[in-house]
């Protein structure tokens, strides 16, 4: 008697990645790496790797690392003037503080417009667009990762 063996798929190929940290551990296992070969590549410790993997969440300044590791970036670019700059922030993986240095605006007033405390005016609305207009909007200035 012959009994039919069926391989099932990992959970990771057969559900869609929601987090960024789901979005790495697919790559990873993709690429038949471990989590210690990414976390050389990262230039993180490999128990940063599982954090990412099994809690989701990436540091802010590793996420244009992580994005350059997975060659494409998983996180939806929106349609909002004030969410497309906080998506550039994200994906840059940049403070207000750097991202006022950016612009050559006030951290606070950043604050103040990402948060929804207030609305910037019609010139700053057009002087952000202008930002994003200006190449801001695609892209993703990576940092180099390490070759293992």
């Amino acid at each position: 008697m012959e009994i039919p063996l069926t391989i099932q798929p990992l959970e990771e190929f057969t559900r869609e990645p929601i987090t960024l940290g789901d979005h790495l551990r697919r790559r990873r296992i993709e690429l038949g790496l471990y989590q210690k070969d990414v976390a050389a590549k990262l230039d993180v410790t490999t128990s940063t790797v599982w954090n990412w993997e099994n809690r989701g969440s990436v540091d802010l300044r590793f996420i244009p690392r992580v994005i350059a590791f997975l060659g494409r970036n998983p996180i939806p670019q929106p349609d909002n003037l004030l969410e497309k700059l906080s998506w550039y922030k994200l994906i840059n993986g940049l403070t207000l503080e750097q991202l006022g240095v950016e612009m050559g605006r006030d951290p606070e007033q950043l604050a103040d417009w990402l948060s929804g405390r207030h609305e910037p005016c019609r010139r700053n609305r057009e002087e952000i667009e202008i930002f994003l207009a200006n190449g801001a909007e695609n892209s993703c200035r990576v940092q180099p990762t390490r070759n293992v």
